[in-house]
């Protein structure tokens, strides 16, 4: 089960990559497109508006068709090999998913037409309960069926993928032996998703009820919501399991519901990106959106970890400075200006337990004000980019300003508390280490990078399977306890974790796509 949550919160991050990159396109299209922030002489410039415009869809197109990126991106992350079968599968199975789904409604006389508002109304209920019926369905590519989501596309992936693995180095009797290996998995495809969609049609009316009602409990609870969230976003953080908690909130019930524009739009990410594709922007509605958005990450990862790296720079032993100061200001830069933080809080999370509670508790706070402050800071990364883009330049009604005052604050609090407990407990923080007499502390690597990396994991053939998201190396090994840890460090590594015997997770920080495909092309490692 550890296995499988780990490359799911893998898998899910990669159309995360995509939605940050269109969401940044949305929000500059939505500033360039207002009149208030640019001009009305501006706006009138038809042909810009027009190509602004065509981003904008180009964005929106995206959005729409979240569930299926998603569906093929499940399939990629948690298959072991032959990964563009696993995605040409997916999209096989997520269209019959929904097309089982489609027959089935058919079949009880469920069709667009007869869960129209209007045809509804027609029948004799009232608006609302003519609303509330036609938002349990949507039209998916064209097919219309249950509106599951992106939840919908995770289990068609997550189904391909299991298949996948199963079956994709199968072997047939002669007669059909053409129909083996990775050419099985279409076929077996095609039988087992149809089943998947008829267990759905029953279960998900109740599983869809649960989420909701999840989702209202949550909004319930206001501020003290928003603070749970974060903290525990951040406590999960060393697992890699805050992945999970994330497309939680930004992509089902639990994130919200509303209706924008005649449509019901499902998932705190969803409601934010079509609220901000409209010609009048609803803060107030984007305001409840953005509570488990980039808005609350602002104050501890443009302001906080910043600060923090200072203080782990000013208490590093004097001899030590210069070295830390290089490897912190990197990661420093990083969270600054792109929201990720994994550089810097691998390296105290795991020699102070004092110091990744208190980061964990400021970031539940931050939540909590953001949301007490009405901020609307929108996108997923929490970087000065996202600051900029979907606060400051929509204009002073996003109340950017509340998170800058608080990060000032944030900058003094992560200064102070982590100096004052790095120095009365003593904690090794970078430049502090108990280095063993003699060591070398940095590798000077030749230009043989993976095959250094692959000789501290324990050689390729300790190496079964080698993945990475937007900062780790995740990998699957015969003996974790073989790892070369300090090596491992020396390559630049912030941090390593042990998950288990079987799986570590080394902490590079964002050059960590580059680092793996060094890794995979070390002679023995070209499948894993």
């Amino acid at each position: 089960m550890k296995d499988f949550l780990q490359k799911l919160g893998k898998s899910l991050m990669m159309p995360i990559s995509i939605i940050a990159a269109a969401g940044i396109f949305l929000g500059l299209g939505s500033v360039l497109q207002n009149p208030d922030i640019v001009g009305e002489t501006f706006v009138s410039f038809t042909v810009v508006q027009n190509i602004i415009g065509f981003i904008r869809a180009l964005a929106g197109a995206l959005f729409g068709n979240l569930p299926i990126l998603f569906a093929v991106s499940i399939a990629i992350g948690m298959a072991r090999k032959e990964k563009p079968t696993a995605a040409f599968s997916a999209v096989i199975g997520f269209i019959l998913f929904h097309i089982t789904l489609n027959y089935i409604l058919a079949l009880n006389g469920i069709t667009a037409e007869t869960t129209s508002v209007d045809y509804l109304v027609g029948t004799g209920l009232s608006q609302l309960e003519a609303t509330q019926l036609a938002s349990q369905y949507e039209t998916v590519l064209g097919i219309f069926t249950l509106r599951m989501n992106v939840f919908g596309g995770i289990l068609a992936g997550a189904l391909v993928a299991a298949l996948h693995n199963r079956y994709y180095n199968i072997e047939l009797p002669m007669a059909i032996s053409f129909f083996g290996g990775k050419r099985f998995i279409p076929i077996i495809t095609t039988v087992v998703t149809p089943v998947l969609g008829l267990i759905m049609y029953y279960v998900w009316p109740f599983l869809g009820m649960a989420i909701e009602s999840t989702g209202h409990v949550i909004a319930n609870s206001g501020a003290i919501g928003t603070f749970i969230f974060g903290f525990l976003e951040r406590l999960l953080v060393p697992t890699g399991l805050h992945h999970i908690l994330n497309q939680l909130v930004r992509f089902t019930p639990i994130g919200g519901v509303t209706m924008i524009d005649g449509e019901q739009v499902v998932g705190a990410l969803n409601i934010f990106n079509t609220a901000l594709a409209q010609d009048i922007l609803d803060f107030d509605l984007m305001a409840t959106a953005t509570r488990f958005l980039a808005q609350g990450k602002v104050p501890f990862m443009v302001f906080g970890l910043p600060a923090a790296t200072f203080a782990m720079i000013k208490t590093a032993r004097s001899g030590e400075q210069k070295r830390v100061k290089g490897l912190l200001f990197a990661a420093a830069l990083a969270s600054f200006t792109t929201g990720i933080t994994e550089p810097i809080e691998f390296s105290f999370i795991f020699v102070s337990p004092i110091l990744f509670v208190f980061h964990a508790f400021m970031a539940g706070l931050s939540f909590m004000l953001m949301d007490l402050f009405n901020v609307v800071i929108g996108n997923v990364q929490g970087g000065v980019i996202d600051l900029g883009v979907f606060g400051v330049l929509q204009g002073i009604e996003t109340r950017w300003y509340f998170a800058v005052l608080v990060g000032i604050g944030y900058a003094f609090a992560y200064y102070y508390v982590f100096k004052t407990v790095i120095l009365k407990k003593n904690v090794q923080t970078p430049g502090r280490e108990k280095l063993d007499e003699g060591h070398d502390v940095v590798i000077h690597d030749d230009g043989h990078l993976g095959e250094t990396i692959v000789k501290a994991l324990g050689g390729v053939d300790n190496i079964e399977e080698i993945e990475n998201c937007f900062t780790r190396l995740r990998l699957v090994v015969k003996d974790a306890n073989i790892a070369d840890e300090q090596a491992l460090k020396n390559t630049g590594a912030a941090g390593v974790v042990k998950i288990d015997d079987t799986h570590l997770q080394v902490i590079y920080g964002p050059q960590v796509e580059g680092i793996a495909q060094k890794v995979k092309g070390v002679a023995g490692n070209e499948e894993k």
